[in-house]
């Protein structure tokens, strides 16, 4: 089986279907059955949950990634441009471990909720947008209005979301509500 076979793409995905399998094989599960299943597999909602392509813009939510650490799986499992919409409250967030990967991929950086000093301090210098959105559907429709055919907007804040959301679901829904009206 081919990594472009695979329904859940991305490294982090790799590893977790390789794991997977093993396991699979071990219980002595068919490998037609195995197979089947990671080319079928689906996210859970809120992490990585493809939410819809629109003129070749693919929209994903990521709202569970409150973490840079999970939003660092996320910006490396995407090929192609990022429009990345993060922010929330941050809750003592070191942005560097993805800065190699912000400079490599992303296009452009919308940013909700209160972390806007750090966010701006952590990626100065990298010769890209950075914009202030005031809630989710501008966020969305800047994401939207940047992207070109080919291009990804991910919402993975990196941080919580209480300053605008109940929680990371009401953040993701809010997003994926959004994002089918355009």
């Amino acid at each position: 089986m081919t990594l472009e076979s695979l329904a859940l793409q991305g490294r982090s995905q790799a590893y977790t279907s390789l794991a997977a399998s093993v396991t699979s094989r071990i219980c002595e599960l068919r490998k037609e059955l195995i197979k089947e299943s990671l080319a079928d597999s689906q996210t859970c909602e809120h992490k990585m949950e493809f939410v819809a392509n629109i003129h070749g813009i693919t929209f994903i939510n990521d709202s569970r990634a409150c973490s840079v650490n999970s939003t660092w799986f996320a910006l490396e499992s995407i090929y192609g441009p990022i429009i990345w919409v993060a922010g929330g409250v941050d809750r003592g967030n070191d942005y560097s471990m993805v800065r190699h990967l912000v400079k490599e991929k992303v296009k452009a950086i919308i940013f909700l909720g209160d972390a806007i000093k750090k966010i701006l301090d952590a990626f100065d210098g990298i010769d890209i947008p950075i914009i202030r959105s005031a809630n989710m559907a501008e966020a969305v429709e800047l994401g939207y209005h940047l992207g070109k055919k080919g291009d990804t907007v991910l919402l993975s804040p990196a941080c919580a979301s209480f300053d605008m959301f109940e929680n990371y679901e009401a953040r993701g829904c809010a997003f994926k509500e959004v994002v089918k009206m355009l």
